[in-house]
């Protein structure tokens, strides 16, 4: 097959929003020595391409590309395309009989996470999130927990991806003797491994300091284990200052 045929066969497709893939096989007499194929913009085959390559042969994608009609161009990129009328007193000719090209594929935006107070029915999934900081707690617990926290007007924000749940911050308001204004605590925050790079420890955070304010705080706390070393740069980098050690003792 020359390549000047290979060339406007990968011309038309063009002009049709698609694509010519051919087959990088060079060997006379091998399986897939000069088979091509057709993708839609976005990769998707479309004709004549398996998981190796391309499988058809120059006649039938040039059969293809040269009958393709509206309803058959519809049903295989899912492009709706209205057909033309045609005027039967009237004979056209095979270049103005085309069809337009369709129009390339919507590219969907990707899904936005968003914040919300936790619900008691959250717990499940709470609980395997808590579990990736090491905490030891049931479901039982957290759902009565996610109550009493309401009840203090504490309910805990969480982070949601398509429906899942990936993220939590815990908030709390203290007063204190020695302050002259509430101060206010973040006590947990946890991003899922999957979504750590969509920035969503930085809305969580800032989600905290949102509630302290309006709680009247005027300085945010956060404790972190010593052995988080990536969690304190995360928080150097939010503005927040190392200037105390906490000590613990079991009752």
């Amino acid at each position: 097959m020359s390549d000047a045929r290979i060339d406007s066969l990968a011309e038309t497709a063009r002009n049709r929003g698609l694509k010519l893939v051919r087959s990088r096989v060079r060997t006379p007499g091998k399986r897939r020595f000069g088979k091509v194929g057709l993708t839609d913009a976005g990769g998707k085959p479309v004709l004549g391409i398996d998981a190796k390559g391309p499988t058809a042969t120059p006649d039938e994608v040039e059969s293809f590309l040269r009958n393709l009609g509206a309803k058959d161009w519809g049903a295989s990129l899912g492009v709706a395309v209205v057909p033309r009328k045609r005027k039967a007193t009237r004979q056209r000719d095979a270049a103005n009989d085309r069809e337009p090209a369709p129009k390339p594929p919507k590219i969907e935006p990707k899904p936005k996470p968003k914040l919300r107070d936790a619900k008691q029915s959250d717990a499940g999934p709470l609980v395997e999130l808590i579990h990736f900081l090491g905490h030891e707690i049931d479901e039982k617990s957290v759902r009565k927990n996610i109550a009493r926290l309401k009840k203090l007007g504490e309910t805990p924000i969480i982070a949601t991806l398509e429906k899942k749940l990936v993220g939590l911050v815990g908030v709390h308001r203290t007063v204190t003797i020695h302050r002259d204004a509430p101060l206010g605590r973040i006590t947990i925050l946890v991003v899922a491994k999957e979504a750590q790079k969509l920035n969503l420890g930085r809305m969580l955070v800032e989600a905290a300091e949102q509630w302290c304010r309006k709680q009247g705080c005027k300085l945010i706390e956060v404790t972190s284990n010593d052995r988080r070393a990536d969690a304190h740069a995360f928080y150097r980098h939010l503005g927040y200052e190392r200037t105390s050690v906490r000590f613990f003792k079991k009752l």
